[in-house]
């Protein structure tokens, strides 16, 4: 599958969205407290995971996340489902705001909400079977009617995602990687839902399985209608199953595009950078292109820079960028970077 291709399937899925996107967030932000003190617990800092994202995402739509390890990637994930309650911001799923409602108002949207973990393996309860892994959802939310009727759903959702029914008695030690992985999604669809985060789904698969799983998930989208959220960290992943991209580092959004103008046109250095390091399959341009080494590592959540979170390791960086805090400016076509240089 080609970035053109799903750039192509997006227009069309928020073209033909006349209720608006499936998901709405606006300025979330996941600071964690840290507290000091023997008796009497005081806050005296907070390590600031995610810090004012906003994005939307239409209904059979798929928006890659990118970033290095600690860029809050994964906590934006998890404050979307409210699996973590974020510090301030709105989330709103289908119209409705789900960071002002209770636990239990929030039950009835868990089967519409779902998630594919990327460990296929620790994700699945050892002491169930398959059927019973991917049947739980249906009894947790009384869907499927009767347990006749569940067990037939489950051998449905099991052929779905290629695999034969007679393995829904085993246990998750009994798979592969990939089988694994694939009964997990098969678990996540059995709500139906209509949002799915992926986080790193395929970061611990083999390459020749993880284009089985990304063909898969694609092919779900397409027959189900289904939105995506697809963290990852491997941008060449990310380019084949995203219609947007939105770069993400230190908990704000650098850079967000289609697919194809974000790997065409990569606007902000973070993202230069980030494009520098995918190799080229061609060994000659390989060979010609320039890398840009970035220097450092990712400065601490708990004191970010001033001003622009990245210019302590920005190659083109002046005094002015530690003043001001940059806001995402649209260049265009929804092009939007953060950053005064560009």
């Amino acid at each position: 599958m080609t970035g053109e291709s799903r750039h192509a399937d997006g227009e069309r899925a928020a073209a033909s969205s006349p209720d608006g996107p499936t998901l709405s967030v606006r300025d979330l932000q996941v600071h964690f407290p840290i507290t000091s003190g023997f008796l009497i617990r005081r806050q005296t800092g907070a390590v600031k995971a995610v810090d004012g994202v906003t994005f939307d995402i239409a209904p059979g739509e798929t928006l890659g996340l990118v970033g290095e390890s600690g860029s809050g990637k994964t906590t934006t994930g998890r404050a979307i489902l409210q699996l973590q309650r974020p510090t301030a911001g709105s989330v709103e799923f289908r119209g409705v705001e789900l960071t002002s409602i209770s636990a239990k108002k929030m039950r009835p949207f868990r089967s519409e909400m779902q998630i594919i973990f990327q460990d296929p393996y620790g994700s699945l309860n050892p002491r169930m079977s398959a059927g019973r892994i991917i049947g739980e959802p249906l009894t947790v939310h009384g869907l499927g009617g009767d347990q006749d009727q569940r067990l037939e759903r489950v051998a449905e959702l099991l052929k779905r995602v290629g695999m034969n029914p007679a393995m829904m008695g085993r246990y998750p030690h009994e798979f592969s990687g990939g089988q694994r992985q694939r009964i997990g999604i098969a678990r996540a669809l059995a709500g139906a839902p209509s949002f799915i985060v992926c986080d790193e789904p395929v970061s611990a698969l083999d390459v020749s399985i993880q284009a089985q799983i990304l063909n898969l998930l694609s092919d779900l989208q397409t027959e189900f209608n289904i939105s995506y959220l697809f963290i990852a960290h491997d941008l060449s992943v990310v380019r084949h199953i995203s219609d947007r991209v939105a770069v993400m580092y230190l908990g704000k959004i650098m850079e967000m595009a289609t697919s194809v103008e974000l790997y065409e046109n990569p606007m902000h250095p973070y993202t230069r950078a980030l494009m520098s390091a995918v190799p080229i399959p061609d060994p000659a341009l390989e060979r010609q292109r320039e890398r840009i080494v970035l220097a450092g590592d990712i400065p601490s959540p708990i004191n970010p820079p001033s001003g622009c979170v990245f210019r302590t390791r920005c190659p083109i960086a002046t005094d002015e960028c530690g003043e001001v805090l940059p806001d995402l400016v649209d260049h265009g076509g929804g092009h939007q970077v953060a950053c005064i240089k560009v």
